[in-house]
């Protein structure tokens, strides 16, 4: 009983990833059959959202703002640096 306590305990935002990408992609299969588009398009996003949060975590990737604040100061750095690079007559007509 321990072992599938302990399991539980360490998979537990996977699994919760993974009965949301399940929940979302039966919803978009259902409203895609009756015919609320938008609605459909929503549950792909969040089944997509879900997606990425799941790979994310069996990465290791933690999302905190720390990690998100320095992928920006890199993010700038890198497009000014190539930014600096272009030419000034770019794009050409």
């Amino acid at each position: 009983m321990a072992t599938i306590t302990t399991s539980l305990i360490v998979m537990r935002w996977e699994l919760l990833s993974a009965i949301m990408m399940f929940f979302a992609s039966t919803l978009k299969i259902r409203f895609r059959q009756s015919s609320h588009h938008v609605m459909a398009f929503m549950c792909g996003g969040i089944g997509l959202a879900m997606t990425c949060w799941f790979v994310t975590g069996l990465m290791g990737i933690t999302l905190s703002m720390e990690n998100l604040h320095n992928f920006m100061l890199v993010t700038k750095d890198t497009f000014i640096q190539v930014m600096s690079q272009t030419p000034p007559d770019w794009p050409l007509p």
